[in-house]
């Protein structure tokens, strides 16, 4: 489990936006304008160019309508009772009625001891104030090795549990064992099929089987395990116990394999012991008893006002003859929600779902609702597909048809750190082209190279400062930072607690790969412009300043890497 640290900061921009809220009561108390409702939400943003200051709000300009008055204007009085703090040097008004801020240099270079003081909590937010929240992700089918194709589950899950757990949530992460239905049964007849083969049984191999040359690498196992045990016995007890002994072989692997990738999970929730413990045939009286259950054309069908159109919870027995095998995904979904927030009670239970499960979101919805469950309390992250390419070609694979590249192999070619951080540079919403070559490149167009690179130079310039006689831990005087490549990475660092929290906020962990891309490239730039280390005595207190501003960045970076998953090595 993951706990929420104990530092926490405020982040820049809700500091602004409580300046804006005081300002706009202040206007009203004071009669400077007539009463209005404040925004529940005062928006502020960062500034795209550097002439309109550090940071802005178009607060007024929302305003303008409920005062019947110029934004320009309403920003005109506003700005005046802004109160005076310590971190803004200025507020200034812009058409068409923005509200500007800048910050004091003289203040942001004053946060760089508090930075190094905070070390690796640096960037907390108190946004999830201890709320528990479960993250489920990965959860691929275990009848197969974990391939490319779960990867970016896996990248996606794990980074966000440790995105809320920096912004104040416990965090659990959970795999879900699909362990239950015909999957398993397909399984286990493909694993059969093969076993038989091998002792010279003539066993057709199953339509709906897995033809991959694992399967027959498991039969290999098993009979050496069990020898011809299976062969005398019936034959659907033999299918379901190969095909559970497989799952159970088969997620030894996944395990090593996510650990490679350094993923690792809390709960291993199995989908069987919904049933085995009861809590579906609880879950199906329930939703009869509010009429949200009918029965027709031999199945069972979940009916809800939210949805176009009826769901099936149980297949026709004419369609499938074994009742263990009937029930759908749906009817699993709908007892494992109801453990998750009623039974165990989590505040937040975050599902990382692949672009095929899209249209399941509303059938869970609606089933949360007809159970009186707060669908608030669930979230889906839907991510997109991902296109492996080599030499500019899609390597094309399917776990069903035996042609897939699995994560092993992946981790084995390029490492875990080009993975977890390529995995993490688009939008959830997009399909991604991860690029085999450029992972592996060690240049500045590899984004992975280029970050990790700025950590190793930090290390350097260090390693040279103790080699020049330098004392790291002494303090530097944070007045002498006055140099603009200086101020604009301490600027950077001051943003990490923002980028948290609007990746909390909306459960976007590719913010983290765009911020560490931005604070590499400005160390580079203050690399190039500032020299770190003189030998000179007149510039002994500027090299002390410049090596704890350094010391610095390299605890932001280390800290972003880390929330990632990925290494900040000291050497390259």
């Amino acid at each position: 489990m993951t706990h929420r640290q104990a530092f926490a900061t405020v982040p820049l921009r809700e500091q602004i936006a409580e300046l804006l809220r005081v300002g706009l009561q202040d206007v009203q108390t004071t009669g400077a304008l007539p009463p209005f409702d404040i925004p529940k939400i005062i928006a502020v943003d960062q500034s795209r160019h550097e002439a309109h200051g550090d940071y802005a709000s178009p607060v007024c300009m929302g305003l303008a309508k409920v005062l019947r008055r110029a934004p320009l204007q309403i920003a005109q009085v506003v700005a005046q009772h802004i109160p005076a703090v310590d971190f803004v040097a200025l507020v200034e008004v812009a058409p068409p009625g923005y509200l500007n801020f800048t910050l004091s240099t003289d203040w942001v270079a004053h946060q760089v001891p508090t930075i190094l003081e905070a070390g690796e909590s640096w960037g907390n937010v108190a946004l999830g104030s201890g709320q528990r929240a479960q993250v489920e992700f990965v959860s691929a089918n275990p009848t197969g090795p974990i391939t490319i194709g779960s990867a970016r589950n896996a990248v996606i899950g794990d980074t966000l549990a440790s995105v809320l757990a920096a912004a104040g949530y416990t965090v659990e992460r959970e795999y879900y064992v699909n362990d239950a239905g015909s999957k398993v049964r397909n399984f286990g007849a493909s694993i059969f099929a093969r076993y038989a083969n091998l002792l010279g049984e003539d066993v057709p191999f199953p339509e709906q089987g897995y033809p991959a040359a694992y399967v027959t690498e498991l039969a290999k196992h098993a009979q050496a395990e069990f020898g011809d045990r299976y062969l005398t016995q019936d034959r659907d007890t033999a299918i379901r116990a190969l095909g559970l002994w497989g799952i159970a072989r088969i997620l030894d692997g996944v395990r090593d394999d996510l650990a490679q990738l350094r993923v690792h999970f809390d709960t291993w929730f199995s989908e069987k012991s919904l049933y085995e413990s009861g809590l579906f045939d609880v879950m199906m009286a329930k939703l009869r008893e509010g009429g949200y259950v009918v029965e027709y054309d031999g199945a069972t069908w979940f009916r809800h006002p939210d949805l176009e159109k009826d769901a099936v919870l149980i297949r026709s027995s004419q369609v499938i003859p074994d009742p263990e095998d009937r029930p759908t995904y749906l009817a699993s979904d709908i007892p494992y929600l109801w453990n998750k927030i009623v039974e165990r009670g989590f505040d937040k239970a975050i599902y990382v779902w692949g672009a095929d499960h899209h249209g399941d979101v509303p059938r869970v919805q609606a089933a949360a609702k007809a159970l009186g469950v707060d669908v608030d309390r669930l979230v889906f992250v839907i991510y997109q597909m991902v296109t492996l390419l080599r030499g500019g070609q899609e390597v094309r694979m399917s776990k069903s048809s035996g042609e897939f590249v699995t994560l092993r192999e992946l981790v084995d070619e390029v490492g875990p750190d080009p993975i977890r951080f390529m995995m993490l540079t688009r939008t959830v919403d997009v399909t991604l082209d991860f690029d085999l070559d450029l992972a592996v490149e060690q240049s500045d167009r590899n984004p992975v190279y280029y970050v990790q690179y700025a950590h190793t130079r930090i290390a350097g310039v260090l390693r040279k400062a103790v080699e020049e006689g330098c004392d790291l831990d002494a303090p530097g005087d944070p007045a002498l930072l006055t140099h603009p490549s200086e101020l604009a990475l301490v600027r950077k660092m001051l943003a990490l607690p923002e980028v948290i929290a609007l990746a909390a906020n909306g459960m976007a962990p590719h913010y983290l790969t765009f911020y560490a891309t931005e604070l590499a490239s400005l160390f580079h730039a203050f690399y190039r412009d500032c020299r770190v280390v003189s030998t000179a005595p007149e510039d002994a207190a500027l090299t002390q300043a410049r090596l704890m501003l350094a010391r610095a960045a390299q605890h932001v970076l280390a800290r972003v890497l880390h929330l990632m998953g990925m290494d900040a090595p000291e050497r390259m």
